[in-house]
């Protein structure tokens, strides 16, 4: 039996520090890196990524639109990149930000969170927007399979404000109600649940009770949109242990060179540790 994905993360975190390192294959990148914005690119660029990074972070997050953008020949890349890095060590989170109801929401959770699929994954993004409740074949199978959830709660995106911060019937916002349904899905977890949330970087006004769910924080926002890591500890509080710090482009701009991309990670990872004194 696989141990969960929660316990997974917190001994990787420990071991190699708290950082997510996204794989995003956008235009202007391939052609920063002097590469052709086709299949061809997109191989040697996640290749390159995979093998500078997945022995020694924590995490890598792929961004699935990049890849599939290019067809079934892009997700054949992005197959063989998830296979490579969880082969090299790296817990693979993939950003597709799934979300549906029953057998479509299934369908997503299969192709994800299946040991039978070729995109198999430690963890998947997903969307709580039609409802917790609409997550639940995705719950169900992520906790059969050892794997992880990162629900989208409280994003910094300025468009997100408007249904997050809503306020329910009962009083509390919807991100607090995803944060508090979180929470109960990783009650009596050790040493860590594997029901996370998205909470960007970049907040100034986060309750910090609402984070402490016994789970991950996967935190967008660093570098490139604004936030430090040295921001983590006043962002997330008593939480800040279990944020996942998700940087792209702060990293990615120092390819194709491999020894650059592993220096500017571990510059990442330093300062993240100098932070919350890991």
């Amino acid at each position: 039996m696989t141990a969960p994905f929660g316990a997974r993360l917190r001994q990787a975190m420990d071991d190699r520090g708290q950082l997510c390192v996204g794989i995003d294959p956008h235009a202007a990148l391939l052609s920063a890196w002097g590469l052709g914005d086709d299949v061809a690119g997109l191989e040697r660029f996640s290749r390159t990524v995979v093998e500078a990074l997945a022995d020694r972070v924590a995490v890598l997050k792929p961004q699935a639109a990049f890849f599939e953008r290019f067809g079934s020949r892009g997700v054949a890349v992005l197959e063989r990149s998830v296979a490579e890095a969880r082969a090299a060590g790296a817990l693979v989170v993939m950003d597709a930000k799934r979300g549906d109801i029953g057998s479509t929401m299934a369908a997503y959770s299969e192709a994800f969170l299946s040991e039978a699929s070729p995109l198999f994954s430690d963890a998947l993004t997903v969307s709580p927007y039609l409802g917790f409740g609409s997550l639940r074949p995705a719950v169900d199978l992520a906790r059969t399979n050892g794997c992880g959830l990162f629900a989208l709660a409280l994003t910094s995106n300025p468009e997100g404000a408007s249904v997050q911060r809503a306020v329910g019937a009962e009083g509390r916002t919807v991100a607090q109600s995803i944060l508090a349904q979180l929470a109960a899905e990783n009650a009596g977890a050790e040493p860590l649940g594997s029901f996370g949330a998205v909470v960007g970087a970049t907040l100034n006004d986060v309750d910090e009770a609402d984070l402490v769910i016994n789970g991950p924080l996967l935190a967008p926002g660093v570098g490139a949109q604004g936030a430090t890591m040295a921001d983590i500890p006043r962002v997330f509080g008593a939480a800040a242990r279990d944020v996942v710090p998700s940087v792209s482009r702060d990293v990615l701009k120092h390819g194709p060179s491999v020894q650059g991309l592993r220096d500017a990670a571990q510059r990442f990872v330093d300062e993240i540790r100098a932070a919350v004194k890991a």
